[in-house]
C-alpha cells in the first residue's frame, strides 16, 4: 500500500509576538513562524492535514485574511509556498488531493481549502457549527471568504476508537490503521490532532494545541510571554490546559512510538526537512 508523507511548510510569519514564541525576532531561521501542514501520498489520493495559506489569500489578502491579521502576523505571502504550487513543485497533481484533514478551521490552517474544492474536508461537528456561524469574536479567526466557495464538509461526530488513551476516529475508514483524528479541544471547540502511521511510529500533526516545542519536553522552559499568547488566543482555557498537560504525557511515556510536532514552530519542522 502506497503510504508516503510529505512535510510542506504553507505560510511563513514573521510575527510581532514572535519573540514571545520562539525567542527572538527578525526573519532568522528560527524566529519565524511557518505553517507545517502534511501532504500524504496515498492509494485512496492525495491527502492533506491542514492547508496553510493558500492562493487566493496571497492574491487577496485583506480580504481573506483580515487587516488584523496581516498587521499581527506580517505573513511572507509567497504563491510558492501554498500547496497548491507545493504539489505541482512535487511532479503531483493538486486535482488529486481527494481529502483535507484540517486540526481546525482558522484562518492560517484552512486557507488553502478553495484551492482543493473537490477535496472532500473531514471535520468535528462542533468545529464546523463554529466556523460557518461564528460569533462576532471568532469572525476573526474563522473568514467566511475561505469557504464562499463552498467546501464539501465531511462533519464527524463520534470517536469509537482509543489511541494511547486518547479518545480517536478514522475520517477514511480504508485507513484506519495509518489516520486517526484525534480530538485535542481547547484552542478551537473542535479542535483535531491528526495521528498518521509512518514506517517507525505514529507521527502525531497536534496543530495549534501548544506552540512551542519545549510544552511537551521534559523540561519546560517556555520562552517568555508565551503563556499570554496562548490565553488571547485559546477558546476554551481549561480543555486547553489539559489537553497540553495530556500531550506532554503522551510524548514523554511513549517516545518510541509517538512523534509529535505543532504547525508553527520552525525548530520541529527543521526536524524533517
Amino acid at each position: 500500500m502506497t503510504f508516503r508523507i510529505h512535510h510542506m511548510n504553507c505560510g511563513t510569519m514573521c510575527p510581532l509576538c514572535a519573540r514571545l514564541i520562539n525567542g527572538s525576532g527578525g526573519w532568522t531561521t528560527r524566529a519565524k513562524l511557518v505553517c507545517h501542514c502534511l501532504l500524504i501520498e496515498s492509494d485512496h489520493g492525495l491527502i492533506l492535514v491542514d492547508t496553510g495559506v493558500g492562493t487566493g489569500d496571497v492574491k487577496e489578502p485583506k480580504r481573506r485574511l483580515g487587516g488584523g491579521f496581516l498587521a499581527m502576523t506580517n505573513p511572507k505571502l509567497d504563491l510558492s509556498e501554498t500547496a497548491f504550487v507545493q504539489i505541482k513543485a512535487k511532479g503531483l497533481n493538486p486535482a488529486d488531493v481527494t481529502h483535507i484533514v484540517p486540526t481546525h478551521l482558522d484562518l492560517d490552517h484552512a486557507g488553502g481549502l478553495s484551492d482543493f474544492p473537490d477535496a472532500q474536508v473531514h471535520v468535528l461537528g462542533v468545529e464546523l457549527k463554529h466556523a460557518i456561524q461564528p460569533s462576532k469574536k471568532d469572525s476573526l479567526r474563522f473568514r467566511k471568504a475561505q469557504f464562499e466557495h463552498g467546501p464539501r464538509w465531511v462533519e464527524h461526530n463520534h470517536t469509537p476508537l482509543n489511541w494511547f488513551g486518547f479518545e480517536a476516529l478514522a475520517p477514511i475508514p480504508e485507513l484506519a490503521d495509518q489516520l486517526l483524528m484525534v480530538p485535542l479541544i481547547g484552542h478551537t471547540r473542535g479542535h483535531v490532532g491528526v495521528a498518521v502511521r509512518n514506517d517507525q511510529k505514529w507521527l502525531l500533526h497536534a496543530g495549534d494545541a501548544y506552540f512551542h516545542r519545549t510544552q511537551v519536553a521534559a523540561t519546560l522552559a517556555m520562552p517568555a510571554g508565551l503563556k499570554v499568547f496562548e490565553q488571547l488566543v485559546q477558546t476554551l482555557p481549561e480543555p486547553r490546559k489539559r489537553t497540553t498537560a495530556r500531550l506532554r504525557e503522551l510524548a514523554l511515556k511513549h517516545p518510541n512510538d509517538v512523534e509529535l510536532f505543532c504547525a508553527h514552530d520552525p525548530v520541529e519542522f527543521e526536524r524533517y526537512q
